[in-house]
């Protein structure tokens, strides 16, 4: 076949090699940069018998409405390439927020051999060895779901803008919704919808849609208890992460799904923080709060900051926020971060980021502005004596 591919940044070049190797003719158009062999001209004068565009795309792209041929996305070329060929059981995470962390806790359930994919890095268990970089583009689940058949195990993969469809279960981790591909699509609706199809589909509170079980509806949530009745059965775990609210869900989730899958849940009773995802540590005389991921959001800034005040009581709190540029899709809004800002009210912020300008400390607050996630928090730990620091920058971890 004679494909094109469009999007070379966020997975399509990955995308052309394999179906290059499977024989087909593929051109690819950078159509962020501009930087591509073959320009947007060159492919008005070619015939192609399938676009593959991503679905983060505008509709309204000159390319989509000038191609006469049919398109589908990255997500459904993923499943198209992998087919029947695909490691068992296979379970895709997808949302706005609690993603990594759905999928960390899941992978602590399974047991044997496979292959845990997030934004994090892709890890080979149970040895938890890091074997590949973070990405969650479509394209990236396929070196990690080959790996995961290759070694006979189980795939728990992170997918960034709904479900590939591949998979034995979906997770839903989030009600969160935004708009996207130039404002017109619904984030939440294009998850929803990506998942139609797959045999079992699992979605925090608040998702409402055909086909999807709420996981509230598996596990209950109690204090730091968990429980799960399956058929009559009654599984359930203690951990005091379940009182945080930010590991709430994802643990629900998890268990929720391992409970679907016949699995063990009371492993979870020993899950701790993932590094980035509301993890602890003391430095000296400073405790640290890292809430810093892709998913980091006002109120989970505002959680961070909470958690680190009930711990170091009165003492003071400095805070690092903001978004690295260019880092990830989803923004960190200035009026967000402000909102955020003001009602942790720091003694000190450290304000990360170069679209920012606007935003203002309040009274009784120091300002200083960084560049990067590094940067931010070497700041805060060359000014910061005492108390805590909330580490709250949207960054790829």
């Amino acid at each position: 076949m004679r494909l094109l591919v469009l999007d070379t940044i966020h997975g399509g070049t990955e995308l052309a090699r394999v179906l290059r190797e499977k024989g087909h003719f593929v051109d690819t158009v950078d159509i962020y940069r501009g930087n591509s062999v073959v320009d947007a001209e060159t492919v008005l004068q070619r015939e192609y018998d399938l676009v593959i565009a991503p679905v983060h795309l505008n509709p309204a792209h000159p390319l989509l409405g000038k191609l006469p041929a049919p398109v589908i996305s990255h997500h459904q070329a993923v499943r198209w390439i992998l087919g029947n060929r695909c490691p068992s059981p296979m379970v895709e995470v997808t949302g706005s927020r609690g993603k990594t962390t759905t999928a960390y806790a899941l992978a602590a359930i399974l047991e044997g051999q496979g292959i845990l994919h997030t934004s994090a890095g892709t890890f080979r268990y149970p040895e938890k060895s890091l074997i590949g970089p973070g990405s969650i583009t479509p394209a990236a689940i396929i070196p990690a779901a080959r790996e995961a058949l290759r070694i006979g195990g189980w795939l728990v993969a992170e997918v960034s803008l709904g479900f590939i469809g591949s998979g034995d279960l979906g997770i839903l981790t989030s009600s969160d919704d935004y708009l996207f591909a130039g404002g017109m699509r619904h984030a939440l609706q294009e998850k929803i919808r990506s998942g139609q199809g797959m045999p079992h589909l699992l979605a925090a509170p608040g998702v409402s849609a055909p086909g999807y079980i709420s996981g509230g509806e598996v596990a209950v949530v109690s204090g730091d208890t968990c429980s799960c009745r399956v058929q009559g059965d009654t599984r359930g775990f203690r951990n005091p992460l379940l009182e945080l609210e930010y590991y709430r869900t994802p643990l629900m989730l998890a268990a929720a799904a391992g409970c679907l899958l016949g699995r063990d849940i009371s492993r979870l009773a020993s899950f701790q923080a993932v590094p980035g995802r509301m993890s602890s540590s003391w430095e000296g005389r400073i405790f640290i709060v890292d809430n810093s991921n892709s998913g980091t959001t006002a109120e989970g800034a505002c959680a961070a900051a909470a958690y680190a005040r009930g711990i170091c009581r009165d003492q003071p709190v400095s805070l690092v926020i903001g978004k690295e540029e260019g880092a990830v899709c989803e923004g960190f809004p200035d009026h967000e971060v402000e909102a955020a800002i003001r009602e942790i009210a720091p003694d000190q912020v450290f304000l990360v980021g170069n679209s920012y300008d606007r935003v203002e400390a309040p009274p009784g607050t120091v300002l200083h502005r960084c560049r990067t996630f590094d940067e931010g928090a070497g700041q805060a730990r060359s000014r910061v004596s005492k108390g805590s620091i909330v580490l709250a920058v949207k960054c790829w971890r």
